[in-house]
């Protein structure tokens, strides 16, 4: 799928930025842990975080020559295989070479989801409907509010999955740090922690991940509002594009601030 951007990028030059996006949000806290690997490829980028969940065990920005592609998969599958971690091989827009998805079929890995890439022009940010007038979003900048937006996060599974504890409570050096290029704001409904959302700048533009509501608290405008700061600080602060990759029953909301798609992001897990 593509769109006609009014903003200066070709198609495949935003699939790319968003691809080298992906690999700044997959990679920066992993990079600053010890027990973690790293091996970021001209054509590849593998991440093992050091923790079984494949919410941050990731195959990304796969850039493959189509002679070399079946070996460089293989590759990946052995770098996984050393510390036995589940992962996800996220094939986004920019992918290559363009039968990939066949390949990682043949080599025993199956679509587990699809979403829609997304694009906006930081300019045309629209405002949000009406939120709750006691909502309160926040840069996280303490290690206290990062263990709420970490259980935000965790909840996300049921039962909530503590790994996703372990690895912010890791990271807390690397997303705290001053020179972080994750910002992470949390979404306080009165004094509950309710929301959460993460905005990485990366590959010439910023993106856009981990929107989440509890549910509980859902349909009331909060996750419009989670998006929408996150993004006018960005636009604020000298950034131009947004891109992000948009679920189905999210793609109206997004739509409704002003983005428009240009790709699909399609998640491949071993044996799904």
């Amino acid at each position: 799928m593509t769109s006609s951007l009014p903003f200066g990028w070709t198609g495949p030059g935003l699939a790319a930025a968003a691809e080298e996006n992906l690999v700044v949000h997959a990679s920066w806290v992993p990079l600053h842990l010890h027990e973690a690997r790293v091996q970021h490829d001209q054509d590849l980028v593998l991440v093992d975080s050091g923790l079984p969940c494949d919410s941050f065990n990731l195959v990304c920005r796969a850039w493959l020559a189509p002679e070399c592609a079946p070996d460089r998969i293989q590759d990946a599958l052995q770098f996984f295989s050393v510390s036995g971690h589940p992962f996800s091989w996220w094939l986004g827009p920019a992918h290559s070479p363009p039968e990939l998805p066949v390949l990682l079929e043949e080599a025993g890995l199956a679509p587990a989801e699809t979403e829609l890439a997304m694009a906006l022009d930081l300019a045309a940010l629209a405002e949000p409907p009406r939120r709750p007038a006691t909502l309160h979003v926040r840069r996280v900048q303490t290690p206290r509010d990062l263990a709420a937006f970490a259980k935000i996060n965790a909840a996300n599974r049921s039962p909530p999955d503590a790994e996703v504890l372990r690895f912010y409570d890791r990271g807390t050096d690397a997303l705290l740090a001053p020179d972080t290029p994750q910002w992470l704001y949390l979404g306080v409904l009165d004094t509950i922690p309710v929301a959460t959302a993460e905005l990485t700048a990366g590959g010439g533009v910023v993106g856009l991940y981990n929107v989440s509501t509890v549910p509980a608290f859902r349909g009331r405008g909060i996750g419009s509002a989670m998006t929408h700061t996150p993004l006018a600080a960005a636009r604020d602060a000298g950034h131009s594009t947004a891109i992000l990759q948009a679920a189905p029953d999210g793609v109206r909301v997004y739509e409704r601030l002003g983005f428009e798609p240009f790709g699909m992001v399609t998640e491949f897990k071993p044996g799904a």
